[in-house]
């Protein structure tokens, strides 16, 4: 290993080697054009950036949620139809579909909509419980974001658990029935 003072001593002459070559062409090269044309002095002033709003960015992370659990990218790679329709076989006629029944890999778009809607408003109904928890507010205002943080929340549930039942009939009765039929079993 070199000592440091040897370490130095090559650094400055690397340096110098490439300040001074021995090509003409990249003397006239470095010097000609810099000689004839002078840069313009601009005055030039970087863009400021302000960070937004923290309501703009609450915003925009909700929006942003309600198109990935509504299925905006699964409505725009397939675009299915907005509703369905199915023929009432008693009577004959057309009445109108939300739910896409029975499959649980494909949606309406309305069906995606409303779903999300309801998983925004269980999510809004959590961010009002903390609101409710400030110390600074009125106990009335506390009380109100409170109770419609919870009925939020109560709405949200029983309206995803209705759109399972639509879409999956069926589905939460079985799963029931099947602890239900376990537990009797294993209590003989």
């Amino acid at each position: 290993m070199a000592p440091k003072a040897e370490a130095a001593q090559t650094l400055a002459s690397q340096s110098d080697a490439s300040q001074s070559s021995i090509d003409p062409l990249f003397h006239i090269l470095k010097i000609f054009p810099y000689s004839i044309i002078r840069p313009p002095r601009l005055r030039l002033k970087l863009p400021s950036f302000t960070l937004p709003s923290p309501m703009t960015v609450f915003a925009l992370v909700l929006l942003t949620y309600f198109m990935v659990v509504s299925g905006f990218v699964y409505d725009v790679i397939v675009e299915p139809p907005g509703i369905g329709s199915t023929q009432d076989p008693a009577t004959g006629s057309v009445r109108p579909v939300v739910f896409l029944p029975g499959r649980v890999n494909g949606q309406y778009i309305i069906e995606g909509l409303s779903s999300g809607f309801m998983f925004v408003l269980g999510g809004m109904g959590f961010v009002l419980l903390d609101l409710a928890l400030d110390k600074n507010r009125a106990k009335s205002v506390k009380v109100s974001y409170a109770s419609a943080g919870i009925s939020s929340i109560v709405i949200a549930y029983i309206m995803s658990m209705l759109f399972i039942r639509i879409k999956i009939p069926g589905y939460l009765r079985s799963c029931y029935t099947l602890a239900m039929n376990e537990l009797l079993m294993n209590s003989k």
